[in-house]
Formats: structure tokens, sequence, C-alpha cells
């Protein structure tokens, strides 16, 4: 198979210093509405990646469900392999790639596991049906078939029928701190416009223009 000649150019839009606001949180929404907006598929989806314990890296898709000044929010089972990586190694890179606007964002921090509380409060606005598939599906688990998966998934629709589905003591989520975003926007010729914010010890972000 030939890739050679598969590329386009990249001429949507710049990015300045200039347009930058002080806090990259506020850009971030800017940008992810505007996603949002444009009706992507999925523009909530990020590519999480994690660490074992021998540094090989692990990467998956998951949803964004929240984001703030505090942090960005997702979900999962306690039991999977990217909570279990993250329990020894809470070092954490996202990265949304918006790829019709020409945009990707790449943002480094630590993974902190949510209370109780706020695993509760979400895990109850879920549909039953996903509040069903939490409790079938012991996450990154061995199973012999699907058969198996969707006959557990029925076996707890049914005994749940007409009952409240409780909180899975094995599920739970994590609020990913930032400590670095980078703003990559296309440009024409390759000459793409990238920029870092990294937190400093007083709280501020500093930002500097990359190289493409």
């Amino acid at each position: 198979m030939d890739l050679f000649d598969i590329r386009r150019e990249y001429n949507r839009s710049g990015l300045r210093r200039k347009n930058l606001p002080e806090n990259p949180v506020q850009f971030f929404e800017h940008w992810l509405k505007q996603a949002i907006d444009a009706k992507f598929p999925d523009p909530t989806a990020m590519t999480i990646a994690t660490v074992n314990e021998h540094g090989q890296p692990y990467q998956r898709i998951v949803l964004l469900k929240h984001m703030d000044d505090q942090g960005f929010i997702f979900y999962t089972n306690l039991g999977s392999r990217k909570a279990k990586q993250l329990a020894k190694n809470a070092r954490i890179s996202l990265h949304f790639p918006w790829h019709p606007l020409e945009r990707q964002v790449h943002i480094t921090g630590i993974a902190i596991k949510l209370t109780n509380i706020e695993v509760m409060k979400y895990f109850l606005s879920r549909p039953k049906e996903s509040q069903l598939a939490a409790w079938a599906s012991r996450q990154s688990e061995r199973i012999t078939a699907r058969l198996a998966l969707e006959s557990k998934y029925i076996e707890l629709k049914q005994q749940f029928d007409k009952d409240k589905i409780p909180v899975p003591t094995f599920w739970g989520g994590f609020r990913v701190k930032p400590a670095s975003f980078e703003f990559w926007q296309g440009g024409e010729h390759r000459l793409h416009d990238r920029f870092i914010y990294q937190n400093q010890d007083n709280g501020q972000w500093n930002v500097e223009r990359l190289a493409p």
C-alpha cells in the first residue's frame, strides 16, 4: 500500500498569540463549543494515554463528561486497564482531534479519583441500559465470547426489572487536573500554529509558541 501521496493542505485559519486568553480552559471551551456547533460525531471523544509499570504506553478513546477550571472528568470501570495503571502512575495525557476544523488539543496532567458522591450523581443520570452495561462488563477482563456478555446483560435486565440499579462498587471516574495545554491549528505549507500553556508554581499559565 502506497501512502506517500495521501496529504492535503490546511488552510482554514491561523492562530495568533493575540487571540489567546490567559486561561487555557476558557480557550479549550471555546474550541469545544465550535466542534459541538459544527455537529461533529462525538465532539467530546478524547484519546487518553496511560503507562504500565514497565513504561509501556496504552491509548484508548473515552468521552469527556464534564470540564471546568478544576479539571476534565471521565468515567470508567475501576478494574479496567487504564484505572489500574492510573492507580500506580497518575500521570495522564488527553488528546482531542477535531480534524474537520484542522485542530487538535493535547493536555497533560494528573488523574484524581472522583468521590463516591460525584460518581453516584453521574451514574444515576445515565440511561438504564448504560447502567446495566456497567454491571455486565468487567472491563478489560478476558471473556469466552460475546454471547457471555449479552447473556449477563439480559440476566441483569431481568434482575433489576423494576428496581433502581445501584452504583457498582467497581465503577467510578477521574478528574484530570491539567499541567499543560497544547493548541494546534493547521497552517498552509505545513507551517502549523502551535501554542503551549504550562502551569506555573503561582497558579498562572505561561504561553509559548512552538515550531510546527
